[in-house]
């Protein structure tokens, strides 16, 4: 059966409960991608289904070209579309209805109305990592980036995300109105603080008075998140239309495993996400970090040395015994023991269940997922344990081996010799680094961009090197071997 408005009622999958044409849209979201279809909006569809939350309606905001695809697919379905959750042993569907519009990327002026209108009192944001225009060498915003600077010139035609929620709330202050709160759901340390940086700074190129009472006045709470959601292609739409009955255009399959920590500064108010499951804290960076570190860099751990040895998907590369076993030393020599304590957590436990979700093999996620946009993720992921531990004295002989994979992997080739296609926003450069730091690792480490400081010191250069020049003579598995000493 055709996925739509008129036909949820003979539909053979849980359901809204609600009435969604009595929905009020308050909450703009940018970034329609897998990860918020089955996190962001599967919360408020609970808390929906709840009888709660009715004025917190999802507003869809596309700002890539390439966002207009979704929409197009979205809008026909009614904004509706089907998130299947599984775990080993069984999957469940069900149609979430929580979002209500999806306006266009080529139509700024419509998303700038939007976010000025007295309804709305949250934007959010999951635009990836690479979305924050990060320069790795200084940790933060770079507000001479071409697209920045064009907004900044610029303002009332803004292109990127922050020009918009800029303009957003210029339009807002103009009006008397209070300001939305702006909520990052990317996977970024202190992801709040960061998108406070993008909109101050923007705001800032042209008008320093509005920078300021941006500063001065709007709400950017951190948030930790997380649930493994592979990408969408033929595969899960046949799924669904067969162990289903659903004809959906763009589901969206997850782990049965979802969490949200969030710290609660909303002063334009909020769902009660927490009827929902949502955990809200003070101070979310404990949490934050436990994931990042933990789980984030574990999937960089994992996902090298298999994509070079041709393994497909995350749960048989955990079927691997090097895999699993070159992860098992990493995260508990060198990663978990430099994350900080997390309130009524065990570290050790959390990772256990790390391993169980990577094996979980109804989610399908692919090495090729996890091996994406390395020039954005390691900065954040991996290189940061690296320094904390060369800062207090500690050996990052894994954490090196690591780093050494993912160079070898950027060469753009398996240890087979066949062809590894591009992966990542800057392949170019970084497959050109890489085959120079076959001979020479300061082209790779020298990125300082990535880096920083990092990959000057010898304690980190020294064992990237020996280990990248093992990769390159005895392939993946004979290097792993060696450094697990079997």
């Amino acid at each position: 059966m055709k996925l739509s408005n008129s036909t949820l009622g003979g539909l053979p999958v849980a359901v809204p409960s609600y009435d969604r044409a009595a929905l009020t849209g308050g909450i703009v979201h940018f970034g329609l991608g897998n990860f918020h279809r089955a996190h962001q909006a599967v919360y408020l569809d609970r808390l929906m289904n709840a009888g709660k939350g009715h004025d917190f309606a999802i507003i869809g905001a596309g700002v890539m070209p390439s966002d207009a695809r979704m929409r197009e697919t979205l809008m026909a379905q009614g904004c509706l579309y089907t998130v299947v959750e599984q775990s080993a042993e069984r999957s469940d569907a069900r149609v979430i209805g929580a979002m209500v519009d999806y306006l266009p990327a080529a139509d700024a002026a419509a998303i700038v109305a939007r976010l000025a209108a007295p309804e709305t009192k949250i934007a959010s944001l999951t635009i990836t990592e690479g979305g924050y225009f990060i320069d790795a060498s200084t940790g933060h915003f770079d507000p001479a980036h071409p697209d920045i600077a064009a907004d900044g010139a610029n303002p009332d035609a803004p292109r990127t995300v922050f020009g918009m929620l800029v303009a957003g709330l210029r339009a807002r202050r103009a009006a008397g109105l209070p300001p939305f709160t702006v909520m990052s759901c990317d996977n970024i340390p202190h992801n709040g603080v960061v998108t406070r940086e993008a909109v101050v700074e923007t705001a800032r190129l042209s008008d320093a008075d509005l920078a300021d009472w941006i500063a001065g006045n709007v709400a950017f709470p951190n948030g930790m998140v997380d649930r493994i959601t592979p990408a969408t292609s033929d595969r899960e739409r046949a799924m669904i239309r067969d162990d289903f009955g659903v004809d959906d255009a763009s589901p969206v399959f997850a782990e049965d495993f979802i969490q949200w920590v969030l710290e609660d500064n909303f002063p334009a108010g909020r769902p009660p996400l927490e009827d929902a499951g949502v955990e809200f804290v003070a101070d979310v960076t404990p949490w934050e970090m436990m994931k990042i570190r933990i789980l984030n860099g574990g999937h960089a751990t994992l996902a090298y040395p298999a994509g070079l040895m041709g393994i497909h998907f995350v749960h048989e590369a955990m079927e691997d015994d090097l895999v699993r076993a070159f992860l098992d030393k990493v995260e508990t020599e060198e990663i978990i023991p430099v994350v900080p304590e997390v309130p009524n957590t065990d570290l050790n436990a959390y990772f256990e269940k790390v391993k169980e979700r990577c094996a979980n093999p109804k989610i399908g996620d692919t090495v090729r997922r996890l091996c994406l946009d390395g020039s954005n993720r390691q900065p954040k992921f991996i290189i940061p344990t690296i320094a904390d531990r060369l800062n207090r004295g500690l050996p990052v002989d894994g954490l090196a081996l690591e780093s050494a994979l993912w160079c070898r992997y950027c060469a753009g080739t398996a240890d087979d010799g066949s062809a590894i296609e591009p992966n990542d926003p800057n392949w170019d450069r970084l497959t050109a680094a890489a085959q120079a730091a076959r001979t020479d690792p300061q082209a790779w480490l020298g990125m300082t961009d990535i880096y920083g400081a990092t990959g000057q010191d010898a304690r980190f250069a020294g064992p990237f090197a020996r280990r990248l020049a093992m990769l390159w003579d005895r392939g993946t598995a004979a290097t792993l071997r060696d450094y697990l000493g079997s």
